[in-house]
């Protein structure tokens, strides 16, 4: 009779423990699974976050743009760097206002930026440039329209008929951030704006946030920060669609960069974890 009941008693005890570790296993792959959609779900970025210039009306094909001609001219700076180009009817007298840099002749025809800052002038603490035969001039806060103007001016005692002209050699921007190449970037054309610069860096991550982007600029020994909505057809109409020499431009990244799956130092263990848990599971008996 003893032995009846302690058989009995072991067979339920067994049965039990059975009945729980099911219910343990159900549990633990109901959880895992749970925990495995919350992560998938919120390291997904939606396409209408990696979308530009988004219209306020669908059916509203036109854009705004900003008008070029209201664009201030870029005001020159101490330490900027020009590279100068006079020509005139008396050809070889011009020869002493040449450097390496404006000629080119040594590059087959191109000047690096690096080389033509080698040979460029440079706007000193006091504001000036020295030029041959003229001396020092004052260009600080001066436009180059306005450089070429005093410039020519001083030529025409010198020159016959000069022509001058003006470049900014040291034309760079920082593209830092949520961006493929992040970086310092030189360029040559006159107006480059910001999807420009934000192309030279390959575009943004999937993790750049494209409706607050940062733009830093010095504007009278103050450095601005200035938020962007790249979202926005009307950032083509703003004032800093247009960027300066030596803006700076920052890519925050979303919160999914932070909490996503794929970003979480610990997310292959993680996945590990889960995944044996799951099949244990699943397959365990």
């Amino acid at each position: 009779m003893k032995t009846e009941m302690y058989s009995f008693t072991w067979e339920y005890q067994q049965n039990s423990n059975r009945f729980k570790m099911k219910g343990y296993k159900r549990i633990a792959s109901h959880a895992t699974m749970i925990l495995i959609i919350m992560l998938f779900f919120s390291s997904c970025v939606s396409q209408r976050n990696l979308e530009y210039l988004r219209n306020k009306d669908k059916n509203d094909k036109t854009i705004i743009s900003y008008v070029e001609a209201k664009i201030p001219d870029y005001k020159l700076k101490i330490k900027d760097e020009l590279s100068i180009n006079i020509r005139s009817l008396d050809d070889p007298a011009t020869n002493v206002f040449q450097t390496l840099g404006n000629q080119q002749g040594s590059f087959g025809g191109y000047a690096t930026p690096y080389s033509a800052s080698l040979t460029s002038y440079m706007i000193d603490k006091s504001g000036f440039i020295q030029l041959p035969v003229i001396g020092n001039m004052y260009v600080e806060d001066k436009t180059i329209p306005e450089v070429i103007s005093m410039l020519q001016d001083s030529l025409n005692n010198i020159l016959s008929s000069p022509t001058v002209t003006i470049k900014l050699v040291n034309r760079y921007i920082s593209v830092l951030g949520e961006v493929v190449r992040p970086g310092n970037f030189s360029y040559a054309q006159e107006k480059l704006n910001v999807f420009d610069a934000i192309g030279m860096a390959g575009d943004l991550t999937i993790y750049g946030d494209r409706n607050d982007v940062i733009l830093i600029r010095n504007e009278n020994g103050n450095n601005l920060r200035i938020n962007i909505d790249l979202t926005s057809s009307d950032i083509m109409a703003s004032e800093y669609y247009y960027l300066r020499p030596n803006d700076m431009i920052y890519v925050k990244p979303m919160n999914k960069r932070f909490w996503g799956l794929a970003q979480l130092p610990w997310a292959i263990l993680f996945s590990t974890i889960s995944t044996a848990v799951l099949l244990y599971s699943v397959f365990g008996k």
